[in-house]
């Protein structure tokens, strides 16, 4: 009778699990090798990603930021070259992440939910192209490798946050 009702829990375990969604998936690593590695993973916590700071040379994708809700976090990368900026609008989210990259990450081109299209950086090297592997997920954070440039990028997707008041 133990065994009856062990297999039965077993069982019951098994089906809530095969029901719950997956929602968090992973990109990359794309670029070249050295660098330090960083992560945003903690920023994810202060809200989604709402804005996007990306310092560009003639050849190289040098730096980045990104602000999470509303705090912006720690620069990676070098500070050589222009810095470019753009702001999401409220409740748009980045849903592909396409680039280029050799030693270095070359190009990065940030597509919305909006259909809005917002390239960084120069057209050369081996493409790629990062979306998340379950529907509904956006992009959370990002990680990687710097050092004087961006060497490496990597992206982690998963639901929006349902609780977003500081954003």
């Amino acid at each position: 009778m133990l065994t009856i009702a062990l297999l039965a829990l077993l069982c019951a375990s098994a089906s809530v699990n095969a029901i719950q969604a997956r929602s968090s998936s992973y990109n990359g690593e794309y670029g070249g090798s050295g660098g330090k590695r960083f992560s945003h993973s903690g920023n994810q916590l202060d809200g989604p990603i709402t804005a996007i700071r990306v310092r560009v040379n003639r050849y190289y994708i040098v730096g980045l930021q990104v602000r999470y809700g509303k705090v912006w976090s720690d620069y990676v990368g070098g500070t050589w070259g222009d810095l470019e900026e753009i702001f999401l609008h409220p409740g748009e989210s980045v849903i592909q992440v396409s680039g280029k990259y050799k030693y270095y990450v070359r190009k990065l081109v940030f597509v919305t939910d909006k259909g809005r299209y917002l390239p960084f950086g120069k057209d050369t090297g081996t493409s790629f192209n990062a979306v998340p592997l379950y529907p509904n997920t956006v992009l959370r954070f990002i990680s990687g490798r710097a050092g004087f440039f961006i060497n490496a990028i990597s992206l982690h997707w998963d639901v929006y946050p349902s609780d977003c008041s500081s954003c």
